[in-house]
Order: C-alpha cells, then structure tokens, then sequence
C-alpha cells in the first residue's frame, strides 16, 4: 500500500444479531428498525448533551440469506466510541426492554479496532416525512467475512500478516473488478472472541464479488484462518442510526 495504514480512533463496537427460532425474519427487521434503533438514537443523543460517553455512528447490516437459503445471523449492529465499553455481565436482551429484544436472541458487544482501507462513498438520505433517523441505503452489494482463527493461533503475526500483506492483496483485487468501499476490524480481545476479525468488501453489484473470487490471489491467510469455522455473508441493505 502507498501509505501505512492506520487504525480509525477509538473502538468500533459489533453487536451480532440472530432472531429466535419463534420470531420471523420479517418480524426482527421491523422490530429492529421501528422499536429498537429510535432508542438506541435517543440515547446516544442524551448522553452526548449530557458530556456522556456516547456513540458517534451507528449502522446496521442486514445479511441475506446463505447459499442454503439461511441465515446464520440476520444481522450487525456496529457503534462507534472512543475507547472499548465494559462487557455486560449478562448478554443484553437477556431481560428485553423493547420488542426487539423479545424477538432476538440476547447479544453482546464485539469490541473491535477498525481499519478503513478504501474509503468508497456510501451516501446517506435522511427521511423526509417521517423523523430523519433511522433510515435505509442500498444499492450496493456488500460482502461481510466474519474470521474465525485457528485453535494457538499466534494473534499478532496472524494480525501482521492480514494488515501487511492480506489487507494490500484484497484492495489490488477491489481496484481491479471495481470495489468501492473496504474495511478490516480486529478483535481487541481474540482470545476471548468467536471471531479474530471482521472485514468488509462493497461492489456496486454482485458481479463484482464474483469477479473478485476469480481475481484474488491467495497470500497465506490460510496458515491462521479457520476456513471451516467462519461466514461469508452478502448484503444488500444498512439501516442507519447516527450517520
């Protein structure tokens, strides 16, 4: 790459979201957005009037069904903080406080440090007959792999490597078959995690990520990746909170 890349400041929060076997996949989508994200809105605002610690942005990814038609988890939400928040002592929803929380299973925060790499516009639309946020963007196709590192895995060689020479490997690939937008997440605590780390891939269509499975090259991941252990999961829709 043709300048080092650098971590984005602060801790970029992950919230894995799956629904319960009872509840729909029609039902948590309109849950999520019209009885939870308003809330979640509300109280990052409160307590930024309020000199709290609060989230600066908040997106959520709504996954698309696997190539067998299911969904391993429905969805992310991901908040934006200055520094790492201190794990629940119980997984939140645990007691619901909203419908939401009633439809899915309880959830805890992934603290991540993100890397954005290619910084490709995704632009924002507030609504205009109805409260600006939450709204919805689309028009993208995104590509969300969710890294499960293998068992002694040595984090900060893996992690070396995936920044040193995956992270230069996946952006020529993007370049060459028109990928807009890329971002790497990793764990602050891996040890303790089901995942090593998040990265993100967006192309204007799916024709793009296919050309990209036939484009990139490998470059060694495999020594620390678990490939039988994570997802790859498309999407066509981010609901927003706080832009």
């Amino acid at each position: 790459m043709e300048n080092e890349l650098n971590a984005v400041a602060g801790a970029k929060i992950i919230y894995l979201i799956r629904r319960k076997q009872t509840t729909s996949r029609e039902e948590i989508i309109a849950h999520w957005f019209a009885n939870h994200m308003p809330s979640v809105i509300k109280n990052q605002h409160d307590s930024a009037a309020k000199g709290r610690r609060h989230a600066t942005k908040y997106i959520a990814t709504l996954f698309d069904a696997d190539r067998n038609g299911e969904h391993p988890w429905d969805g992310m939400a991901q908040l934006w903080f200055d520094a790492p928040l201190r794990m629940p002592k119980i997984p939140h929803g645990t007691t619901p406080t909203d419908t939401f929380q009633e439809k899915a299973e309880p959830y805890v925060p992934w603290m991540t440090t993100e890397y954005v790499v290619m910084d490709g516009d995704l632009p924002v639309q507030p609504l205009t007959l109805n409260d600006p946020f939450p709204c919805t963007r689309s028009g993208f196709y995104k590509i969300s792999f969710l890294v499960k590192a293998k068992e002694g895995t040595d984090y900060e060689a893996f992690f070396a490597h995936w920044l040193g020479l995956h992270v230069p490997n996946v952006r020529s690939t993007m370049l060459k078959v028109g990928g807009f937008r890329y971002c790497v997440s990793h764990s602050i605590n891996p040890q303790s995690e089901p995942y090593a780390g998040l990265a993100e891939l967006y192309f204007a269509d799916e024709s793009g990520w296919e050309s990209y499975k036939k484009v990139i090259q490998p470059d060694g991941m495999e020594e620390w990746v678990d490939g039988s252990g994570g997802l790859v999961l498309p999407a066509r829709t981010e609901m927003i909170g706080i832009p």
